[in-house]
């Protein structure tokens, strides 16, 4: 058990290179439907980021809308819910989904609801963002995009083009993919870089459609604090067993109280308690580490960020039990709340 009391910029150089690189686009970009519209009113729409495994889709996530909302690591299949971000700007609400990553291998209960919410996210959507590696595309690739509607535009991103040291090859790799769907537009980029961000707003805003708003002004996301709590503690957990430990893990929120600031000026009070769930006992010792210390550590780390997303004092409390075979158990994948 833990107990807690209290927690891209690019160069000149690689600007240059892109706006060459931009150029040497021009031949192979379509006139974007749209880009003469009048957007004098309200726009509001859903986008759709879509893409394999660990191509950066929470990361791009968590930048368009300027604060951290789906967890990330380098473990595939971290995120494992449709995340909705929203960010308004001028007069263009963007209202963004973050997908699981399109699972081609183990075909277990668990996954089927993954690729589930990704076909249902794709499928009723205004503009989607299919995020591929700049300069690679796999089989795994392939199969996401096999998902999408052609009725639907969609901009290929090029994510990750800070990882490309010949920028030359680039534009013979998009010529390629162009063969491969009907794409909109395609925006070379960094999730990392701040321009690059700046850049795709521009770009997505003339696809949305001249309606009201769907939420405040000041909205983040459509998911709750509780939700938020059981994703961060996921997180940490996956950071910090890297591959130790299986992806099938999955954490639970017992409890989640709230409690008023107790005198004029201090914060609000959460009191959480939550518990990892593992399918061997094996993994359970992962999880507690030596004397307790991951797990500990596991809950300071969570603590820390959850009173910097949540401004408020946090207490929680970590526990893990073993359930097995609990991701091929169509019953309790439900009861742990995927498929929602």
């Amino acid at each position: 058990m833990t107990a807690i009391q209290n927690t891209e910029p690019s160069d000149a150089s690689e600007d240059d290179a892109l706006s060459s690189l931009e150029g040497m686009l021009a031949d192979l970009k379509k006139s974007a439907p749209g880009a003469d519209a009048d957007i004098s009113g309200q726009r509001c729409g859903l986008v759709a980021i879509v893409g394999k495994p660990n191509v950066g889709k929470s990361t791009l996530l968590n930048a368009v809308v300027g604060q951290k909302i789906s967890i990330t690591s380098r473990k595939a299949q971290t995120t494992r819910h449709r995340i909705t971000g929203i960010r308004t700007r001028d007069n263009t609400q963007f209202v963004f989904v973050d997908t699981p990553g399109f699972q081609t291998h183990h075909n277990n209960a668990l996954n089927r609801s993954l690729n589930k919410t990704v076909l249902g996210a794709v499928g009723d959507v205004d503009l989607v963002l299919f995020v591929v590696e700049a300069g690679s595309f796999t089989l795994a690739d392939a199969k996401v995009l096999s998902l999408l509607k052609q009725d639907i535009p969609v901009l290929l991103i090029a994510n990750k083009l800070d990882n490309v040291h010949r920028r030359a090859e680039i534009a013979p790799w998009l010529q390629t993919m162009q063969e491969r769907h009907k794409f909109a537009e395609f925006v070379p980029m960094s999730a990392k870089n701040a321009k690059d961000v700046e850049r795709l707003f521009a770009i997505c805003a003339k696809y949305l459609p001249e309606q009201a708003w769907w939420y405040a002004e000041d909205e983040l996301t459509d998911r709750s604090e509780k939700f938020q709590a059981a994703e961060t503690v996921r997180e940490k957990l996956f950071r910090l067993t890297g591959d130790e430990l299986p992806y099938t893990s999955t954490v639970i929120i017992d409890k989640f109280e709230e409690e008023p600031p107790a005198r004029k000026g201090q914060k609000r009070l959460l009191k959480i308690a939550a518990t990892i769930v593992v399918e061997r006992d094996g993994h359970k010792a992962m999880v507690i580490g030596d004397k307790g210390e991951r797990i500990k550590r596991i809950g300071m780390e969570t603590r820390v960020e959850l009173e910097k997303l949540m401004d408020a004092k946090v207490f929680i409390e970590v526990w893990v039990k073993v359930r097995s075979g609990w991701a091929d158990d169509e019953a309790r994948v439900r009861s742990f709340g995927y498929g929602s």
